[in-house]
């Protein structure tokens, strides 16, 4: 069960049953429930508000599914510009990021076994394999861009071997993607995508531990115009998946010196200084903000943000005191590390972070999304709404995104931010 309690009125999620040939819905042992899915027609994404909707440079994910995931069962989620997952512990939040950060890596081309080191964890409990001792989970997602809205849904099998068992893209009013486990016995499922030509359906065999939304671009030819609709869809798919960087800051790993790298900022934030160096060499606006908004989240004043040299080629960060003292970042407190990580995260953009950003797609038409779980760990109020405040500013400009999970206090602080939609689960 979810309740939407928004900073303003979140659009409504309508409900419709799944068509009978749906990919893998059928059969609650495999499957963990009966069939669930939303009517997408009613585009999230545009009917936002905040102010007027936020328009997105690229494409984005409008709306995660989560059929059947670890606790999470029939479970459609709006995500829009600013999306906070809250509610008390065992509610699901970080079920709900983790499906994301799934589909994200499929999207980026990620086998199957990476991305779910332990798939019987994410089926749900209780439920029953069936005859063949099959049991799996359903996760999907729906994307809104030029093509627009574009579904996807995805059923995997998780026991007794991990696999994709079905897939199904839909957009246009079509079905432009269908895959089905036929012989259990080979590592491919049975392909088949629209044509619309000579011949209506394509059908050829695809790896079975593969996203095939990510393969279509090197599969179909593009000659006709369904081949030309299925190509833009899959695109958007692929593009507004990729799009994506999960945040985990460690203080722990980011209170010492650094080897100087490329300064591409990691998922735990552990190479700090080397992202500094870069902002501040190469992004010389985006780093003076991030000098304003640290002076609002660290105690005391704050004037700059630098980089000591050490021996042997090692990066020490430093916060700029008044009178020109510099006081090493190793010195903070975790809350003041953490909303100085989050905040860098924020400003710096593609270019900083060590994201897998679609590289054929100009930087100016993509969105870029950032995951982060327990955003508001070790952070005061006044920390949290500067960073939330930061999100909603940048995120007007439809650069940028964040869909992250809060405490049920964060929750509270959250919902007094204009711009931020909080979900509130329930165990």
């Amino acid at each position: 069960m979810s309740a939407l309690r928004p900073g303003t009125t979140p659009p409504p999620s309508a409900r419709t049953s799944v068509p009978d040939d749906a990919p893998a819905t059928t059969g609650t042992s495999v499957f963990g429930d009966g069939p669930a899915a939303t009517d997408t027609s009613a585009r999230p994404e545009a009917l936002w508000r905040s102010g007027g909707p936020v328009r997105s440079a690229g494409p984005v994910v409008t709306e995660l599914r989560l059929s059947a995931f670890a606790s999470h069962r029939g479970a459609d989620f709006p995500i829009g510009p600013v999306t906070l997952f809250a509610g008390p512990g065992g509610s699901g939040k970080s079920s709900v990021l983790r499906a994301y950060e799934a589909l994200a890596r499929l999207g980026g081309g990620d086998p199957l076994d990476e991305v779910f080191p332990d798939p019987a964890g994410c089926v749900p409990e209780g439920a029953a394999a069936d005859a063949q001792g099959r049991r799996g989970f359903r996760i999907g997602c729906t994307t809104d861009g030029p093509a627009g809205p574009v579904r996807l849904d995805l059923a995997v099998q998780a026991e007794p071997t991990l696999r994709i068992v079905g897939e199904r893209l839909t957009g246009g009013g079509e079905t432009l993607l269908t895959t089905a486990l036929r012989d259990p016995g080979r590592s491919t499922v049975q392909a088949a995508w629209h044509t619309a030509g000579a011949v209506p359906v394509t059908r050829a065999p695809l790896p079975d531990d593969r996203l095939g939304t990510a393969l279509l671009p090197l599969r179909v030819a593009g000659r006709t115009e369904g081949q030309l609709q299925v190509l833009a869809a899959a695109e958007q798919m692929v593009v507004a998946l990729r799009s994506v960087f999960a945040c985990e800051p460690q203080p722990p790993r980011m209170r010492g010196p650094v080897p100087a790298g490329d300064g591409r900022l990691r998922r735990g934030c552990d190479n700090l200084a080397a992202a500094l160096e870069r902002t501040h060499t190469q992004c010389a606006r985006r780093h003076a903000r991030l000098v304003a908004v640290a002076h609002t989240g660290c105690a005391g004043p704050v004037t700059a943000l630098g980089v000591e040299r050490l021996a042997g080629g090692l990066l020490r960060a430093t916060v700029g005191r008044d009178g020109g003292h510099a006081t090493p970042v190793g010195r903070l407190g975790d809350g003041e590390l953490r909303y100085l990580a989050l905040a860098l995260v924020l400003l710096a953009g593609p270019g900083v972070l060590a994201v897998d950003a679609a590289g054929e797609v100009p930087s100016a038409m993509q969105t870029l999304t950032v995951l982060a779980d327990g955003l508001d760990r070790d952070l005061d109020g006044r920390q949290l709404r500067g960073l939330l405040d930061l999100a909603v500013s940048i995120g007007a400009a439809g650069h940028l995104r964040l869909v992250g999970t809060v405490t049920e206090p964060g929750a509270v602080r959250a919902r007094e931010t204009a711009g931020v939609m909080v979900v509130d689960l329930k165990p």
